[in-house]
């Protein structure tokens, strides 16, 4: 009787053992790789990371690459080169850039921003930025906004921005801005940064900060309108800014300012979420949500940018449009003009990336991972 005790408590023993081992082991998403389009050896862009959100507070996050030369895409390829990150990539994946040699992932509710090299996607480095929100470079440096605070909270305090030296991968420094600040863009030696004020309806923020590189120092703020978030930067020292509104009565509108005067020159009508300006084509795309009607309104435009005007074209032409439930990232390919689009569908189960040729007509989609939102391209 003892010694079948003692063997029952064996075997119970390394059956706990056995499951606290398989608990401290990392659970790796394998990567899936399909043919997305016949091979390109000879395309310039060798290819494209798309960094997928991910559900807030799921860890879901994910990295997808399109190799533009095979034509293969690869799922979930951050889990397969970094097995030993127990959470993965994380919660939100809110920004994306190359820059050198590197690959640089903003994880907004994971607080980090991490370093992985841009050929092998392997994890360099993690530095720690609470609620941090987009990247962008410039002389070898790295610059992040960030939020700060806890999520959603009114009372959280101004955000900033880190400057990250590239040799060392050290903060060096930093500089406060206003209240949740979005994406930057930078202008000669002047770093622009739109302001939301997003935690704190009606009480938006309405500004653009103007930052000196050179002092990192907040030199003024442009008064634009409220819920500022993206900000891009033409080729004639012009920025395009959208606001979003307040989703009741104030609709949303793109705005441009003049980098020479640091005033708004003109204003758009137009509803905007989201812009990627090529060459002198600025490619537009608005998911205009309203708490009145309960619905969102989508809408696609292009504007040229040199003489700044409408120009009733949709970059979309062959009704795949209709098909896209929420669009929510763009991109356009500096060389063949292909124009990607990524559809978040229902923000809960996997996305789909389109390729559109020049002339606005599908070459290929994809499944990606959860809420596709934001490219990198590789050369």
């Amino acid at each position: 009787m003892r010694k079948h005790l003692k063997i029952n408590l064996l075997l119970m023993l390394m059956t706990l053992l056995m499951f606290a081992a398989c608990r401290k082991d990392p659970a790796v998403t394998p990567e899936q790789t399909e043919t997305a389009f016949p091979p390109n050896p000879g395309s310039v862009v060798k290819g494209l990371y798309l960094l997928n959100e991910g559900n807030m507070n799921m860890n879901k996050a994910s990295l997808d690459y399109v190799d533009l030369r095979t034509g293969i895409y690869r799922r979930n390829i951050y889990g397969q080169a970094n097995p030993e990150v127990v959470k993965g990539l994380g919660d939100v994946g809110n920004d994306i850039g190359v820059y050198g040699s590197r690959l640089y992932v903003v994880v907004n509710i994971s607080n980090k921003l991490e370093i992985l090299d841009v050929r092998t996607s392997k994890k360099i480095k993690q530095i720690d930025i609470s609620n941090c929100r987009y990247v962008t470079f410039h002389k070898g440096k790295v610059y992040v906004s960030a939020y700060l605070g806890k999520v959603g909270d009114p009372n959280a305090p101004n955000g900033n921005i880190s400057e990250i030296d590239t040799t060392t991968l050290q903060i060096t420094r930093k500089v406060d801005v206003g209240r949740q600040p979005e994406e930057m863009a930078i202008v000669g030696e002047k770093l622009y940064i739109a302001n939301s004020g997003g935690y704190s309806p009606p009480n938006y923020e309405r500004t653009v900060s103007v930052i000196d590189l050179n002092s990192f120092t907040e030199i003024k703020r442009i008064d634009v309108a409220i819920n500022l978030d993206r900000l891009k930067a033409d080729r004639y020292g012009d920025l395009y800014v959208t606001s979003r509104g307040d989703y009741y009565n104030i609709p949303s509108k793109l705005f441009v300012i003049d980098t020479k005067t640091d005033q708004v020159k003109k204003t758009f009508d137009i509803a905007a979420s989201n812009i990627w300006i090529d060459d002198d084509t600025a490619y537009i795309y608005a998911t205009e949500w309203s708490y009145i009607q309960q619905k969102n309104t989508i809408t696609y435009s292009t504007i040229n940018v040199k003489d700044e005007t409408l120009t009733g074209k949709k970059f979309i032409t062959d009704g795949t449009d209709t098909q896209i439930k929420i669009p929510y990232g763009i991109v356009v390919d500096p060389y063949t003009k292909d124009v990607y689009v990524t559809d978040a569908r229902d923000y809960v189960t996997p996305g789909t990336l389109y390729c559109f040729d020049p002339s606005g007509k599908k070459k290929w989609s994809m499944v990606t991972g959860d809420i596709p939102a934001h490219f990198a391209f590789v050369y």
